[in-house]
């Protein structure tokens, strides 16, 4: 299982969004992530970069 971690701007602690997102929908410029529990977080932006080999997404406004 691929889960990630969702940062806003770069991959910082303090930056963190989202552990363990198992989901991403997007809609118009919402990003709805979902993680492993089923807890939604919702970004109003865009997503940067999505790494899967270290499992982290980077979102900007």
């Amino acid at each position: 299982m691929c889960l990630s971690n969702v940062y806003r701007n770069s991959v910082d602690d303090a930056n963190l969004l989202a552990k363990n997102v198992a989901d991403i929908k997007i809609v118009d410029d919402h990003i709805y992530f979902t993680d492993i529990m089923g807890i939604r977080t919702v970004f109003d932006g865009q997503l940067e970069k999505i790494d899967l080999m270290d499992n982290y997404i980077i979102v900007k406004e």
